[in-house]
Parts: structure tokens; C-alpha cells; sequence
């Protein structure tokens, strides 16, 4: 682990990285010169191996592309995402001297107890269980060494592969999902922003009994570290295989309403349900446990994805292409609209029906595919379409929240679990209350 976080080890690290992508970039270029049908297999294993060198920040981006529909081809995205098995682990003594730099000589005289080995090691950094003084059991998340440099010389890479993609199929745009990924995970290296984060979801979801959020102990934590109190609970696939209909059934309307009324009460998404970042308690509550990934909106824009609801469930398209436009979609045409469309009625399925319904009945894998290939088919004959940086997020906690509700086979009303979310929406109100949620958690964060 030092040796491959020297200065010298990531100079050489990227150097063949960027040796390697060049490499690719250059196969993908000559199939289309040659007029070759692209072998999306092979070269999806060619990449995989280009960027075997990367540890971290791609993880993390493969995670984000898998929600996006073509962002990448499948055979990209899936061996991608393979990388994340990759995740570094710091040893005692690089742990010793992180938590020194953070905080300072003696450190471990702060708490009662740290325990050595990392019970979580993840893409960013590792998370050490502790015990304070007065007896709490806390959480510290502590960033791997020279994460900067490696962000920045992962979305270096991630820019080339987009680029060589481009080459051959140009259906989407991706330079605003680039910017998008580039501005959270800049965020998400700064745990001082996260903690602000996290004590605006305490305020947001206060009056949900069903979703905790730990406390931060400042004291104990700075820019690259995190402490905050250990919330017991289980991974959810455990109560995906043994728990009854009616125990699912009560995680999956958590898990909406952790995710949906920070959205459509204060314009708050996150945007990141990842199986790791949230466990369920044995009362089928659930703790929220990871907070980097959070995107904020205006209420126009929130306003907007309600709007577009509007439009699908009464088929009203002016609205729809209304509703676009307040996204960030710019240009578009008839037969666009159309393709977009398409997606979005897929999307919103769940919630059209009144009645309760597994979330697959009409967003089964299968479909899925079968709906995500008409609608990328389509933009490519149409010259493509750039999403806008708004739909990185919004797009990844819908499919990710489908994906949970799907391992949970939860059967519920999504019809009413939505509209009871919504109801009273108004876009001034909105703005207000998030106007004054965030001066007093502090979080100074541009609104789009």
C-alpha cells in the first residue's frame, strides 16, 4: 500500500494507465476506420485490463455509468464495475499516521477504545469502528492518502474512454455526465462538506420514524476524517431472503421515503442507493450511513420532474416537453421528445397504477434492456442527445431504488406512496423551506 501511494508509485501507476487507454482509444478509432462492426466484448475486456492499475475513484464512476442508460455499452459498464473487487486497504501503520496528521500526536487518547483492522473499506477511504469516552460506539471514515491526485488522474482516463466511445456511437453526449461525476466526486473527498450533509438529512428526515442518520462528533473530525456514531443494522439482502412480504414490504417504503421526501419537500436528492450505504435494523427501519454523493436542486427543477408525471399519466406532451426543458434538455426535436419519452414512461411506470404491484411488473431487467436499446437506437439515428449534468443523479437513485425494491420483491402501492410524498407540492414553498435548511446546516451549495 505505501509503495503504490509514493508520488513515484502513482506517477508510474498512470503513466501505464494512460499508456494502456491510448492503446484502446486507438483499437476503438481503427475499427471504425476500417468500418468494422466493434467487438463491444472484446474491447470491454481491453479496457477492463487498461485500467486493472486504477484503485478508488473509478469504482465509483462504474457505479454511476451502470445507471445511466448507454452511457456506456453494457460490456463496459458491467466489466467496469468488476474494478470495485480492487478497493485498497491501509495497514496499522499507514492508519496510525493518517489519523497523526489529522489529530495530532496522542491521538488515540480521544477515544476509549479504536479498533485496528478496518471494518469497511470502500473506494475513498476505510471505516474503523471506535468508542468514545462517554461510552458511544462511532463510526470513523478516514480517506485514503493522495486521493486528490488520484480523482483527478481517474477522471482523466474516464474523459479518454468517453471520448473513444464517442467515436463509435455517438447516441449520447457524454461531456455534461463527465462534468456532473467530476463536480460530486470533488465533493465527496471533502468529509467537512459530507458532515454538512449529514446534519441537513437529520433535519430532513426528522419527522420519519423510519430512517436514522448517525450524529457527527466534530471534535473528532476534520477534513479527511469522519467520526460520527456506529447505527447497528444489517445488509438488506439479508432481509431480502428471509424476512416475510410484509417486513419487505416495510423497507421498501422506507428506503422511498429516505430517498423522496428529502426531494420533493427541499429539493434534495442522494445519489448514491448502493447497497453499502445504508443497513436495515431488526424493526425494519433504516440507517442512512454514507452522505458524499448528495445533489441539490431548485424548485423549478423539482417542480419539473413532478410535471413530468403530469405529462405521462395524462398524456399531455406540451407539458412533457415543458418538463425537459426544466431538466437542462436543450434542442430538441419531434421525434426526440418521442425517444425521451419512452424512457420516461418506463421510469414512471410503477407510479401509475393505484393499486400495490411489484416494481418489475412493467421494469423487469428484460424490458429494461429491450426499452433502454429502442431509446438509445433511436437517439443514434437521431444524431444523440446530451443529458443534462441534472439527470446523473436523478437517473442513478431511480434505477438504483428499482434495483433494491426488486431484491426486496416488495409488493406496494407506489401510486399512493408518491402522491402522499408530493401532495401539498408548491415550488415557492419549496425554495424556502430548502433556502433555510441549508443556512442552518451551513451548507453553502449552488442550487441548479
Amino acid at each position: 500500500m505505501a509503495d503504490e501511494n509514493s508520488l513515484g508509485g502513482r506517477v508510474k501507476r498512470y503513466a501505464q494507465v494512460g499508456t494502456r487507454i491510448g492503446g484502446f482509444a486507438a483499437r476503438v478509432a481503427g475499427e471504425r476506420v476500417l468500418g468494422k462492426e466493434p467487438d463491444r466484448a472484446r474491447n470491454a475486456e481491453a479496457l477492463k485490463l487498461a485500467l486493472g492499475g486504477l484503485k478508488g475513484p473509478l469504482m465509483k464512476v462504474a457505479q454511476i455509468l451502470a445507471t445511466i442508460p448507454d452511457a456506456l455499452p453494457k460490456e463496459y459498464a458491467r466489466d467496469l464495475a468488476q474494478l470495485q473487487s480492487n478497493a485498497p486497504q491501509m495497514g496499522w501503520a499507514f492508519v496510525n499516521r493518517r489519523m497523526t496528521a489529522e489529530l495530532g500526536e496522542g491521538w488515540q487518547k480521544k477515544f476509549k477504545s479504536f479498533e485496528r483492522e478496518a471494518t469497511r473499506a470502500a473506494s475513498l477511504g476505510q471505516v474503523h469502528r471506535a468508542v468514545s469516552h462517554d461510552g458511544r460506539a462511532l463510526a470513523c471514515k478516514l480517506q485514503y492518502p493522495a486521493m486528490d491526485s488520484a480523482v483527478e488522474a481517474d477522471l482523466k482516463q474516464l474523459k479518454l474512454i468517453f471520448a473513444a466511445y464517442r467515436r463509435i456511437d455517438p447516441a449520447i453526449d457524454p461531456s455534461e455526465i463527465h462534468a456532473e461525476i467530476a463536480a460530486r466526486l470533488r465533493e465527496e473527498l471533502d468529509y467537512g462538506n459530507e458532515a454538512k450533509n449529514l446534519a441537513l438529512y437529520r433535519l430532513m428526515l426528522a419527522g420519519e420514524d423510519g430512517v436514522h442518520v448517525p450524529d457527527v462528533l466534530p471534535e473528532l473530525s476534520t477534513k479527511r476524517l469522519l467520526t460520527m456514531t456506529w447505527l447497528e443494522g444489517r445488509p438488506l439482502l439479508d432481509f431480502a431472503r428471509e424476512s416475510d412480504q410484509a417486513t419487505r414490504d416495510q423497507i421498501a417504503i422506507n428506503m422511498f421515503r429516505a430517498w423522496y421526501v428529502p426531494l420533493y419537500r427541499y429539493g434534495v436528492i442522494h445519489g448514491d442507493p448502493h447497497l453499502g450505504n445504508y443497513t436495515v435494523r431488526a424493526d425494519s427501519t433504516i440507517n442512512l450511513l454514507d452522505f458524499g454523493a448528495i445533489r441539490v436542486f431548485g424548485a423549478p427543477f423539482v417542480k419539473g420532474v413532478i410535471d413530468l408525471y403530469r405529462a405521462m399519466q395524462t398524456g399531455d406532451r406540451d407539458l412533457a416537453v415543458a418538463a425537459y426543458e426544466t431538466w437542462g434538455f436543450t434542442g430538441l426535436h419531434n421525434e426526440a421528445i418521442d425517444a425521451l419519452t419512452l424512457w420516461a414512461a418506463f421510469i414512471y411506470a410503477p407510479l401509475m397504477e393505484d393499486r400495490p404491484r411489484l416494481i418489475e411488473e412493467t421494469n423487469a431487467t428484460e424490458f429494461g434492456r429491450d426499452t433502454a436499446a429502442k431509446v438509445h437506437n433511436e437517439l443514434r439515428r437521431l444524431g444523440g442527445v446530451k443529458p443534462p449534468r441534472e439527470f446523473v443523479l436523478m437517473d442513478r437513485a431511480a434505477i438504483g431504488l428499482g434495483s433494491v425494491f426488486m431484491h426486496l420483491k416488495a409488493q406496494v402501492n407506489w401510486y399512493r406512496l408518491f402522491h402522499d410524498t408530493i401532495e401539498g407540492f408548491d415550488a415557492s414553498s419549496l425554495a424556502k423551506t430548502q433556502a433555510g435548511a441549508l443556512k442552518k446546516v451551513k451548507l453553502d451549495r449552488l442550487v441548479t
